[in-house]
């Protein structure tokens, strides 16, 4: 499985839900490639789910493909709900 994390440039926030889903995975007993992208270059990458927060989601654009919109990027809880719902 391939999870693909998303933010505006690629740096910062993306890095630290990449670390976020790691852990959640973990307690999840769950396996994934996880990486971490900007949003202009996440469309031409494959991945069976893609995570971001919410207002860099709706700018997202590619059909047909898991989607993960986090309000807060640093709350555990919410993420391990939404991705739960996709594995």
């Amino acid at each position: 499985m391939k999870i693909l994390v998303m933010c505006g440039n690629g740096l910062g926030s993306s890095f630290m839900m990449e670390i976020n889903v790691k852990k959640v995975l973990k307690e999840l007993g769950k396996a994934a490639d996880v990486d971490h992208t900007d949003l202009a270059s996440a469309p031409s990458r494959e991945a069976d789910i893609y995570i971001a927060t919410e207002d860099i989601m709706v700018n997202f654009n590619k059909d047909g493909v898991k989607k993960v919109a986090l309000k807060n990027i640093m709350d555990l809880t919410e993420l391990k709900e939404k991705l739960s719902q996709h594995l």
